[in-house]
């Protein structure tokens, strides 16, 4: 049975072995595929009965021109880039990873968040440069520090991540409040008050965004719903980037109605030299790197492992088709 990974580097850029994948059929990793050359992306499955792949897209084009697919694993949760759809009419199951980051990615969300009190790395920089040494004072901080405890900690989504961000948050002294379709046992029991969305909009003093993209989300943080929010408020995004309409979050930045955003996500990625928020005011971005401790990765890699030898098994799981 043959195997193909088709863009392998952002799961293991050489840090974890692919061993295990290798006892299952002849493997082959590609680090990268185009996303675009659909003739490549067919060219590179050739024969294989089983794909793997992140990002790379697989349409019905190349569900047809590649009839050898019987099974598709996403190194990811998402699964957005593949007909799920065709592939169940052709009778090609589509598993997914469904939990491998939340402790990672709440974490990130904390410490982007840590940052836009404190602006760490601007300091250490400013200190490696020479300004402490040469400072008339024995101290100096070129932003205002935060104190977090006693605010509001604003969830857009109070899933698993969300909890455990909550957890986090509480432990800062900070009192939750989410939206989220669904209440859960482990929200009350964190003592999370869940609000309406109006609600969350108007309490928060630090907004984040810990939901998965659905159309009622695409773009809701936008000119309309930043104007019901506090002035100063504080936006945390290591979500989805199609959340937020990034024109109105720049602008609400460069005015000051939103006073800094942390965002680990952009609309189109990697990010384009013409995003509005690579210009804005108090605006950290980092990229897309929330997942990546070696120990989520780690996980994806164990479940993806379970997922193709369930397949074998005539049994998948996982399966989102």
């Amino acid at each position: 049975m043959k195997i193909v990974i088709l863009d392998g580097y952002t799961e293991n850029p050489g840090d974890l072995s692919w061993g295990e994948l290798e006892k299952l059929g002849e493997l082959t990793v590609y680090d990268r595929t185009s996303l675009t050359d659909e003739a490549e992306i067919i060219s590179r499955i050739g024969d294989a009965e089983v794909v793997l792949t992140n990002k790379t897209p697989i349409s019905r084009r190349t569900f047809d021109a590649c009839p050898g697919i019987k099974f598709v694993a996403m190194l990811a949760t998402g699964y957005n880039m593949v007909d799920v759809a065709y592939a169940r009419e052709k009778g090609i199951s589509v598993s997914n990873v469904p939990v491998y980051g939340t402790r990672s990615v709440s974490q990130f969300a904390i410490a982007l968040l840590l940052e836009v009190c404190h602006h760490i790395g601007h300091h250490d920089r400013t200190v490696h440069e020479g300004k402490w040494e040469n400072c008339a004072d024995w101290c100096y901080w070129d932003y205002p520090l935060i104190e977090l405890a006693d605010k509001t900690y604003g969830l857009l989504g109070c899933g698993n991540i969300g909890i455990h961000t909550a957890e986090v948050a509480k432990a800062l002294g900070m009192h939750v409040i989410a939206y989220d379709a669904r209440e859960t046992e482990a929200g009350h029991a964190l003592g999370v008050e869940y609000v309406t969305l109006d609600e969350l909009f108007a309490r928060s003093d630090v907004l984040g965004l810990q939901m998965p993209l659905f159309p009622f989300n695409t773009g809701i943080i936008n000119k309309e719903n930043i104007a019901k929010m506090k002035d100063g408020v504080i936006i945390i995004n290591n979500s989805r980037g199609q959340m937020v309409v990034e024109q109105d979050l720049a602008d609400a930045l460069n005015s000051g109605k939103v006073a800094a955003a942390g965002l680990d996500v952009v609309s189109t990625e990697p990010i384009r030299g013409d995003n509005p928020l690579l210009k804005a005011k108090n605006c950290i971005l980092t990229p897309h790197m929330s997942w990546g401790a070696k120990e989520s990765r780690q996980r994806i890699m164990d479940c993806t492992v379970d997922n193709v030898k369930a397949y074998l098994a005539g049994a998948p799981i996982n399966v989102v088709n």
